[in-house]
């Protein structure tokens, strides 16, 4: 039985982008029929490290949004903490939407690298994935895998805003 996650409010807003909550949970079937197990992600994230671990938005390699600063297993599955990227136009459109609560999901892409499906109950029990991204989203294949929190987001400088509208007039 896994420890219940806190009662807390949805989001909290403070001041620097910052998003967290569990990528993944362990022990609990999702949609697809897929169980991870506790040690599924040792062996990437010491080979990989964080920055080859992309955040995208609902898994498009062309839409990356931020930078993970933090992905680790712990008792209840992957926690992930990072920090959406201001000067990204999608990342600023992400924030608000996780702000307002209409996005909260998060999800990973991965190749199952050790498994085993149960001939009985038909689950796939993942004992060693190779982690290549963790997105938000808008519908997680686990319900549980949400944003705990996010944290405000900067807004981009004087000079930013000048150079984006610099090059929208160029597009």
């Amino acid at each position: 039985m896994h420890a219940p996650i806190p009662s807390t409010s949805r989001l909290t807003l403070a001041g620097d982008g910052t998003v967290e909550g569990y990528a993944s949970l362990f022990g609990e079937i999702d949609q697809a029929r897929d169980m991870v197990m506790p040690g599924a992600f040792t062996q990437t994230l010491q080979s990989r490290g964080l920055r080859r671990i992309p955040m995208l938005f609902q898994h498009d390699p062309a839409e990356p949004v931020g930078i993970w600063l933090d992905l680790h297993e712990d008792f209840r599955g992957l926690w992930a903490r990072g920090r959406l990227i201001p000067e990204v136009a999608r990342g600023r459109e992400l924030f608000a939407l996780v702000e307002q609560g209409a996005i909260d999901g998060l999800s990973i892409g991965y190749r199952t690298v050790r498994g085993r499906i149960d001939p009985k109950t038909r689950v796939r029990r993942l004992y060693q994935v190779d982690l290549w991204e963790v997105s938000i989203v808008t519908f997680p294949l686990l319900a549980g895998a949400r944003v705990r929190a996010v944290k405000g987001v900067p807004r981009p400088s004087r000079r930013h805003q000048a150079i984006n509208q610099v090059m929208e007039a160029r597009r």
